[in-house]
């Protein structure tokens, strides 16, 4: 018999990851009230508390996801594809646009008077123009529903596998307002969506739901729940919503700890996850690479801060001293274009290579909550490699002077987010050995800014992975809208004779 829980103890022991425990704490036990839910996150034994409210957030969005999918069965391709062009007449719609544009403009104020990023949150009439193309780029795509993907024909019987909706897809995203066009993809494959998305960017979501998205649903005749926005800017309705098994995959965009815990607690709940938690591209120079390439990668890789921007550059011992300082001076042109300075970090042992000027300069670097002066180059120990700069306006990296491709490898898949990474190198067999070393979904011999699904593949991305939390099975790190299915089997009979 199971009873409910109304009222937690502080000191309580509560078992976690089998054989750990952890313990309540007295300001956890003050404010559980009863219908509250609680979690324990079974990799760090963290006890989550879910209000009542958030609960109830999370469960409603999800209960209209889950009507809209059944109904979307009924519900034609050609109809989801005039969903996706009515969506992009609406934010190509000027006074549409206002309204959205005036409801970012509101996050953003909010936003740096908390000293928080703003980086990601602008709604400009960049994402403006890359929404439409990819609203658009879903409505031209094939429709998949119900694609034979292969047969087995036996006398007299048949059996087919057919592409089928998944179900519902969750995201959990911090401030960029385009995601919405992107999670709206999962449409295409008959799949429905619950989004929730960070306190600077509410406004901003409820203004594309309520101006753009919602009214392209109902022209379209599709379920407005087909596509719904959690109402609460709570991380415990985060919790919550991925915690609901009824969810047939869970995306978390965003990076760090957050991210981690919230596929924590979607794979304690059985359910598949896309992980885009901490990113950073990284780049290794080897013993041949070549100068006029190296340095074009590095300055094009350093255009603006996203996931797949360099993060983390490894140049061979040998070359050093030629590569560095045609680094430095990649890097100092990438501040240059934002009319900025630039931040290096260099790892310990490997400060011998840098220029007495950069040793000893300062540099006023851009952050969330104003310009510090700081020093253009400080000391990185190691085992920090792997931390990703989540610089605003002055790019900011990490540089390690290696003896070889084998130690730039090891270094990467010790270290890294196992992500993105390039090899700079004239030597065939040494890309060979790269790629099948390297423990990265991402590889290249070039910019690392190639990773993204709109611009690599031509389709509108719902998430990036990393695999800091494993290979993906049987999908690539670029999740986008049509890969979400899954496969059904189906028999056709034709000689009544046929028996076991």
């Amino acid at each position: 018999m199971s009873l409910a829980l109304e009222r937690l103890i502080a000191g309580t022991p509560i078992p976690f990851a089998g054989n750990r425990v952890t313990v309540v704490s007295p300001e956890l036990a003050l404010r559980f009230q009863p219908g509250d839910h609680l979690l324990v996150e079974q990799v760090s034994g963290e006890l989550l508390l879910i209000p009542v409210a958030d609960q109830k957030a999370a469960a409603l969005a999800i209960e209209r996801a889950e009507a809209a999918f059944t109904a979307l069965s009924a519900v034609s391709d050609q109809a989801i594809s005039e969903f996706f062009d009515l969506f992009a007449q609406r934010l190509e719609d000027q006074d549409c646009w206002d309204l959205i544009e005036a409801a970012n403009l509101a996050d953003i104020e909010w936003a740096k008077t908390r000293g928080r990023s703003t980086t990601r949150l602008l709604a400009d009439e960049r994402m403006r123009r890359d929404m439409i193309a990819g609203l658009r780029a879903w409505r031209d795509a094939p429709a998949t529903r119900g694609k034979v993907i292969s047969c087995v024909e036996h006398e007299g019987w048949k059996v087919e596998q057919v592409v089928s909706p998944l179900g519902i897809v969750a995201f959990v995203f911090e401030g960029r307002p385009n995601v919405f066009a992107d999670a709206a993809g999962v449409l295409r494959t008959g799949n429905t969506a619950v989004l929730r998305i960070g306190s600077d960017a509410l406004g901003t979501a409820q203004a594309i739901v309520t101006h753009a998205l919602n009214p392209a649903l109902e022209a379209a005749g599709l379920p407005v729940g087909a596509v719904s926005l959690v109402e609460s800017v709570n991380h415990a309705a985060g919790w919550a919503m991925f915690a609901d098994r009824r969810l047939s995959l869970a995306v978390a965009r965003g990076s760090g700890r957050a991210v981690s815990q919230l596929g924590s607690i979607a794979q304690q709940a059985g359910t598949a996850v896309s992980l885009h938690g901490t990113g950073g591209a990284w780049l290794i120079a080897d013993q041949d690479a070549d100068a006029t390439r190296f340095a074009a990668v590095v300055r094009n890789s350093l255009d603006r801060k996203v996931c797949n921007t360099l993060n983390v550059c490894l140049i061979h011992r040998d070359r050093a001293a030629e590569l560095v300082p045609l680094f430095l001076h990649a890097l100092k042109e990438a501040g240059a274009a934002r009319d900025e300075g630039c931040k290096l970090h260099i790892v310990e042992g490997s400060e011998s290579c840098l220029p007495y000027d950069w040793r000893h300069a300062t540099v006023d670097v851009c952050r969330a909550e104003g310009y510090q002066t700081e020093a253009m180059a400080e000391p990185l120990p190691e085992d920090q490699l792997g931390r990703e700069w989540e610089w605003e306006e002055t790019p900011e990296v990490s540089l390690k002077i290696v003896d070889d491709l084998d130690s730039a490898i090891a270094l990467f898949n010790r270290y890294s987010p196992q992500f993105t990474v390039s090899l700079i190198s004239e030597t065939p067999e040494a890309h060979e050995r790269f790629y099948n070393a390297v423990n990265a979904p991402f590889v290249g011999n070039g910019i690392t800014r190639w990773v993204d699904g709109q611009y690599a593949l031509n389709k509108p991305e719902l998430g990036l992975s990393n695999w800091e939390s494993g290979r993906l099975f049987a999908r690539s790190a670029i999740l986008s809208g049509d890969g979400v299915f899954t496969v059904r089997s189906r028999m056709t009979q034709s000689d009544l004779s046929v028996k076991r």
